[in-house]
């Protein structure tokens, strides 16, 4: 078995990332994410009368509620091109060409676009991090560290699904057709089939089959990870009185959200090698 090149990993790794920061795309993804939570932190209780942040509870719910739509969405965007486009180029083969491995260029390209992501989102919650220290001290430090480290995590299980798109698409064309379907998917249809199904079985679902459910969403593991260890806004969410105690654990939950970053990519591997 041929042994990994980590020096050569860096190197592709750190190209990807300083292309990313050339063409100012982690600048760019870092102020999308600062102005939607400033807003959203800030004007997040308009509908109940209310601005600013009344609780860091609050706020974290509601940074929860823009992070499942953002981060999966730009995350899938970065990565789907990652070898397709590469292949479209006709630059695959040229770097294929040098002493460098199939294993070792979709590592060093996961990596570098990883970096890229986890810095754009700490950047992007730090202000508003910051915000909430001053205004509420170090009580809100747990939930909001856990709401970023949880973001970063949701963040590297889409970069993980976009690469293993990249990997098996045969153009850019149906790599993005696929992307925007997961997106859609996993944010949007899978809750509602979830809900479906619970109606229409007249809430007949074990919880162990429940949570058998829930752990094929990352997006909802995020959710739950989250919003559900927050008594005040618990109700705030349809899933609320349904998500299973076996689910209590957030140990569990972070288990789940790295077997997604690691599956994805372990196949990704095993099919741009064959």
């Amino acid at each position: 078995m041929q042994c990994i090149e980590w020096r050569q990993i860096a190197t592709v790794a750190n190209k990807e990332f300083r292309d990313r920061l050339r063409n100012r795309w982690v600048l760019a993804i870092a102020l999308v994410f600062a102005a939607f939570s400033l807003v959203i932190g800030y004007f997040g209780g308009a509908q109940q009368g209310e601005i600013g942040m009344r609780s860091a509870a609050f706020v974290v719910a509601s940074l929860v509620s823009l992070a499942i739509y953002l981060i999966p969405m730009i995350a899938l965007l970065l990565g789907f091109d990652a070898i397709v486009g590469e292949r479209e180029r006709g630059s695959l083969d040229l770097l294929l060409a040098y002493p460098l491995t199939r294993l070792e260029l979709l590592l060093g390209k996961y990596l570098g676009l990883a970096a890229a992501l986890t810095l754009s989102t700490l950047a992007g919650f730090a202000t508003v991090g910051v915000l909430l220290f001053a205004q509420f001290g170090t009580g809100m430090l747990g939930q909001f560290l856990r709401f970023v480290g949880s973001a970063v995590l949701l963040g590297l299980a889409f970069l993980s699904i976009a690469v293993l798109l990249s990997v098996i698409a045969r153009d850019r064309a149906r790599a993005s057709g696929l992307a925007i379907a997961l997106w859609l998917f996993f944010v949007l249809v899978f809750d509602l089939l979830l809900l479906g199904t619970l109606v229409a079985t007249g809430g007949q679902f074990g919880d162990t089959a429940m949570a058998a459910v829930l752990l094929l969403n990352p997006a909802d593991l995020f959710r739950i990870l989250n919003v559900f260890s927050l008594d005040a806004v618990r109700d705030m969410y349809g899933l609320a009185s349904v998500v299973p105690p076996i689910l209590a654990n957030p140990w569990a939950l972070g288990g789940a959200m790295l077997a997604w970053i690691g599956a994805p990519l372990l196949l990704a591997i095993w099919r741009f090698r064959t």
